[in-house]
């Protein structure tokens, strides 16, 4: 049984149960000031917005694969352009959000090696950021970082 995709999933997006990989979700703010987050740019897509169920992919373009460079981690996450949709769920609590890529990021590269744990269950490397409104949906803010595995 697939687990829930948060309250605010209208069925637009087409999230599926194809894999892209493993790793550690963060979160980040864009847009509009919101929850924990001041006003900040539109991001890499000019739509970004901390209110909703959005992310930053590290292969959203040439230009951002150069800057975040995942491969350089042992990553290899497929271009996935902006209005992209990725389901993301979190490895103890099972707990899923299907978000839409909306910026550029996160700097993989910066934080090799780096592991979020729960439960005994380890995943290394920031292979994706959350606005905070979807990081919500899956974790707490507070944890700052969560093992996750993606699909499409």
């Amino acid at each position: 049984m697939a687990a829930p995709l948060g309250p605010a999933h209208d069925g637009r997006m087409a999230c599926g149960s194809t894999s892209l990989g493993n790793g550690e979700a963060t979160w980040f703010c864009c847009g509009n000031a919101w929850g924990p987050c001041a006003a900040a740019g539109g991001g890499a897509c000019g739509t970004c917005k901390s209110s909703a169920l959005q992310a930053a992919w590290p292969n959203a373009s040439k230009a951002c694969w150069d800057i975040t460079r995942p491969d350089l981690c042992g990553e290899k996450l497929p271009r996935r352009g902006c209005g992209s949709a990725i389901k993301v769920r979190h490895l103890c609590s099972g707990a899923s959000v299907c978000v839409t890529v909306s910026d550029c990021g996160p700097r993989t590269r910066s934080f090799c090696g780096e592991s979020s744990c729960c439960d005994g269950v380890c995943r290394s490397n920031r292979v994706i950021d959350l606005t905070p409104a979807a990081f919500s949906v899956i974790g707490s803010l507070s944890s700052g970082t969560l093992p996750v595995s993606l699909y499409e």
